[in-house]
């Protein structure tokens, strides 16, 4: 990517300056997605190392989690599947190298990864989106280190070989089922609140390299007559598959895609961005405008890796462009906290870059939050960056927006909020509400505190004192002060996060 030179470092600062004075939003949306990629690929992420122990990895994995909820993520996208692999249990595909230095290898003491995700993040109040690659399968294209349980040895006639490394064949209907059902697998063993998949669908082009499923198209071209068109349906036929499948199992699942930012250039069609770089539609054959105009998604999550001002593909140009094309789903915008420190990049490097970013994200009503690639840099704290979230921008806890197509009905209020005072510390305890009308049961609570002369309020999220998933009806608040009275209050969420009107509140003084 191009990078600005000589006077345009000082046009760029100039520009930062006056969008930073234009974009003083509120900092804290009561309501905002906020999620970190958690990349096992290589060890991105986590765990630290192949060879650490079991007691070692689950450590670094709920210190991660402990790191986040600090910084205010409420949400966090965990790949589990890099490779054709696992890095959870209940898998028809063989454990992942990358947890245990040989694939196909489980864990010594056993453990689940996906188990332990989802457990500790819910506990700290995050979601938790099983991370999938659809396509990639393997790393090298030899079958060096490949367990002969894996996919690849036990049906090579699915596989295509592209820049040194295996790629199933998306236009084969028996590798779309296999897909679907790996996903299946994962829904129907798992509590997880979402199903995500990154940008790697046909390959990136590589120069010299040609895709070898000529034979492929001959055979299931289904009356399609170009192959790039094919190409394309067949990414869309698999979409659709896991949207339906998806929701079916469970209609409280969230489906949502990370597509490469852009989509088309305008100067590929005028519905593209207005924009000059790569993109999915004609080079990995992804149409990810129509994912979400077709309704297969709940969610699009674009990568939108550069900065203010960038002559090829400005981020505030292609932000506007997805939010005129959300089609009523929701728009997360990824971030490139990981390229902070990259090298030579100076737009990058100014400290404002992301923090002004996400003021001119929440501008916009029709974007609900963000995604940073990915965790060890935000855990790094490039140039403060997650001192800015952890201190300004999620200073106050944030609930994930509500998904209204999928439900929009939310719990009843809970009941009977009673308060026992004790010495520094005050413990609630409440009444389960009566079901709502869809009967589903109430998944957690939402704890509000007041100071005596504060205006009752949920709708501030400086309010909140406490997010949890669970159906637990007590909460023991140890951050009271002697003396100090307060005021406070419960309501109710369900699994999408509607949330109920209040529990009468109730006065306490601390001692």
């Amino acid at each position: 990517m191009g990078l600005y030179k000589g006077s345009l470092i000082l046009f760029y600062c100039l520009f930062l300056s006056l969008l930073s004075v234009r974009a003083q939003v509120k900092t804290d949306p009561k309501r905002e997605f906020r999620g970190v990629w958690v990349a096992t690929v290589t060890n991105i992420d986590w765990p630290n190392s192949s060879r650490s122990s079991t007691a070692e990895q689950i450590k670094e994995l709920t210190d991660l989690l402990d790191f986040h909820q600090k910084a205010g993520i409420n949400a966090i996208m965990f790949q589990i599947r890099p490779a054709a692999d696992a890095l959870y249990a209940n898998s028809r595909e063989p454990w992942s190298q990358w947890l245990t230095g040989k694939q196909g290898k489980a864990p010594e003491p056993m453990y689940d990864p996906l188990e332990i995700a989802i457990t500790e993040a819910h506990k700290r109040g995050m979601e938790l989106h099983a991370w999938f690659n659809p396509y990639r399968a393997t790393f090298n294209a030899n079958g060096v280190g490949i367990s002969a349980e894996h996919i690849t040895k036990k049906h090579p006639e699915w596989f295509l070989n592209y820049g040194g490394r295996k790629l199933f064949n998306p236009g084969l209907p028996d590798v779309r089922a296999y897909i679907v059902d790996v996903v299946l697998d994962v829904i129907d063993n798992y509590d997880v609140d979402g199903i995500h998949m990154d940008d790697y669908f046909y390959p990136y082009k590589i120069h010299g390299q040609t895709l070898n499923d000529l034979e492929t198209f001959k055979k299931y071209n289904n009356g399609i007559n170009n192959i790039d068109d094919w190409r394309r349906n067949n990414v869309d036929v698999l979409i659709k598959m896991l949207s339906d499948s998806i929701h079916t199992h469970n209609p409280s699942l969230k489906f949502g895609i990370s597509p490469f930012g852009v989509w088309k250039n305008k100067g590929q069609d005028p519905q593209g961005s207005d924009t000059r770089g790569g993109d999915s539609f004609y080079e990995l054959y992804a149409d990810s405008r129509k994912w979400v105009q077709k309704g297969w998604v709940d969610y699009i999550n674009p990568q939108v890796y550069w900065p203010f001002g960038y002559r090829l593909v400005a981020f505030e140009k292609l932000v506007e462009w997805w939010s005129n094309n959300t089609f009523d789903r929701h728009l997360y915008i990824g971030q490139a906290a990981y390229r902070i420190n990259e090298a030579g990049n100076l737009a990058m490097k100014q400290p404002d870059q992301l923090p002004n970013q996400i003021k001119y994200i929440r501008q916009n009503p029709r974007i609900q939050g963000s995604v940073y690639f990915s965790s060890r840099s935000l855990m790094n704290n490039p140039l403060g960056f997650t001192d800015s979230l952890t201190k300004t921008y999620y200073r106050h806890p944030a609930l994930p927006p509500p998904m209204l197509w999928l439900d929009s009905v939310p719990p009843n209020a809970p009941q009977q909020l009673v308060a026992k005072v004790q010495k520094k510390a005050v413990i609630l305890n409440w009444k389960t509400p009566a079901l709502a009308r869809d009967e589903e049961p109430v998944y957690g609570y939402v704890v509000y505190r007041f100071n005596d002369s504060d205006k009752i309020s949920v709708d501030d999220p400086a309010n909140i004192l406490h997010i949890q998933y669970s159906a637990e009806t007590t909460y023991e608040d140890k951050t009271v002060e002697k003396g100090k009275i307060y005021k406070y209050l419960v309501t109710a969420i369900d699994r999408l996060k509607n949330e109920s009107y209040p529990s009468g509140d109730i006065t306490v003084t601390a001692r």
